[in-house]
């Protein structure tokens, strides 16, 4: 029996897993795996996942230091516990994601980047099987370019909803950059007060601008549509390099028989109208001018940074009562 997931595979698209939860990973047979704070927090709370933390605090413990600066080092740890037990289910790269609060501290994002690296590299994982997730803020897209050219670490800037964070991502050499759906979706139906469907969603509207403009000016930056609410988003970008998904839809996707045709082809894309290029990775004013003028994605980059920020605050109250406890 022929899936709506395997229609989906059979369209070119790369499914990915958006879950901390790697138990639920291998069911879907995904190709890589993302995680974020909010996910880790979420799956750090079951006893299952205990020996992780355990680990965690045991390295942070021996590292020494203030407790705030344990509970850094012991979420870097986790983080890296984490992604190892991934690696060990799928055949492709995890996404690890680097503290938002450095998202607007170049140094400080290239730091924590090459130290994540190093755990990796300590654990028996290369780096060629990792991708920093970074969000994508001026600062994150120029730190992002300097480790992809000068340390060749492979990065995915996070938090895309704009079309100027997608060029200048595109420009700076990324791996992959992860334009989100639903929260732009979200966002137009609390503005408007409209329902959206399939094509007419404002969040796959946007991911097929960022597909077109990259496939027609031959960028290789691979584009992985995130942050879905329904079905009917992944579906509509079908075709698409990557696709990350929860494990919800991903269940929806496999217990459903109905076919996914391929909706985004990059060689129909190379022989449409052509379509103006522009530049953004050199211009900082240019670019913020850009982010400033979409409403739209200056609110969600924001909110979002701030979310992860919070969960990762939250993860490392957690960690501190437990090396407190230790």
């Amino acid at each position: 029996m022929t899936t709506s997931l395997d229609f989906l595979k059979q369209a070119g698209t790369t499914v990915v897993s958006d879950s901390g939860d790697f138990e639920s990973i291998g069911v879907y047979k995904p190709q890589d795996a993302t995680t974020n704070p909010t996910l880790l927090l979420a799956a750090a709370n079951k006893p299952q996942y205990a020996h992780l933390i355990d680990v965690a605090i045991k390295y942070a413990k021996g590292k020494g230091g203030t407790l705030h600066d344990q509970a850094c080092l012991a979420m870097d740890r986790l983080l890296v516990e984490f992604g190892k037990e991934i690696l060990g289910i799928i055949p492709g790269r995890v996404s690890t994601e680097v503290d938002a609060h450095l998202s607007f501290d170049t140094e400080g994002t290239k730091k924590k980047a090459r130290d994540i690296i190093s755990l990796y590299k300590s654990v028996g994982i290369g780096k060629e099987r990792v991708l920093i997730k970074i969000a994508s803020t001026w600062e994150g897209i120029q730190a992002a370019r300097e480790l992809e050219q000068l340390d060749n670490i492979h990065c995915n800037l996070t938090l895309m909803f704009g079309f100027a964070q997608a060029v200048a991502c595109a420009e700076a050499g990324v791996t992959l950059v992860s334009p989100f759906v639903g929260r732009i979706l979200d966002w137009y139906k609390k503005a408007t007060g409209k329902d959206y469907d399939g094509d007419d969603d404002p969040g796959v509207q946007s991911v097929k601008k960022i597909f077109n403009y990259f496939k027609q000016h031959e960028y290789k930056t691979i584009i992985m549509g995130a942050s879905f609410r329904n079905v009917g988003e992944i579906k509509a970008l079908a075709g698409i390099d990557f696709l990350t998904i929860s494990p919800k839809l991903l269940e929806e996707l496999r217990d459903s028989t109905e076919p996914v045709p391929k909706k985004l082809d990059s060689e129909r894309v190379a022989q449409a109208e052509p379509i103006l290029k522009v530049s953004y990775v050199n211009n900082e004013p240019e670019f913020r001018w850009a982010l400033f003028q979409d409403a739209m994605a200056f609110d969600k980059l924001h909110e979002g940074i701030k979310k992860f920020a919070e969960d990762g605050d939250t993860l490392k109250n957690v960690l501190k009562e437990k090396l407190q406890a230790a």
